[in-house]
């Protein structure tokens, strides 16, 4: 039996909940809440068994076999090559008024508040990649859809910044 399935699920799981909890300490009642728990935290990690230690040496060992690029469209070049395939899914993860003001072309706007609920718009079959302003919404897009079962999902970290930058085309509605 493969364990690279789950370990990988898990992961991602672990880097989408550090993406989250990244976000709630900007929120000042969330991350009071986080603190008053910090000591039980504390205390239960004190106790951690042999097969914790056995879990983190095998995470451990997942991490550093992750390919460079891993789940990601590198630069400008790599996603027009994407791009000529005319089954490739291109989503842009920002708000709508920020799609509004100028995106990369062909793509569709889904935003990342919204991805749970826009499933049914997001292809398994065929490339789908996801771009934001500067790759941070992008990521917690990516790791989402690669926990439901997504495994044609990358993300394009120069997103729409690095896009602009290189001096392509910007599409606007």
């Amino acid at each position: 039996m493969s364990f690279k399935k789950p370990i990988q699920t898990i992961l991602l799981g672990f880097a989408l909940c550090f993406c989250l909890l990244v976000g709630i300490g900007q929120n000042p009642i969330l991350a009071a809440t986080l603190r008053e728990t910090e000591p039980i935290f504390q205390e239960k990690m004190q106790t951690r068994s042999e097969k914790t230690v056995n879990l983190e040496s095998g995470v451990d060992r997942f991490l550093t076999s992750i390919p460079t690029g891993y789940y990601t469209i590198a630069n400008v070049e790599g996603l027009k090559n994407l791009l000529k395939n005319p089954q490739t899914l291109l989503v842009d993860v920002r708000e709508p008024s920020e799609y509004r003001s100028g995106h990369i072309a062909n793509a569709i706007d889904i935003p990342l508040r919204t991805l749970g609920h826009n499933l049914d718009k997001i292809p398994r079959d065929r490339p789908v990649v996801l771009y934001c302003s500067t790759g941070y919404r992008s990521a917690m897009g990516v790791m989402t859809l690669h926990l439901l079962g997504y495994e044609n999902v990358q993300g394009f970290p120069p997103s729409f910044a690095g896009w602009k930058n290189a001096g392509e085309a910007i599409a606007s509605s």
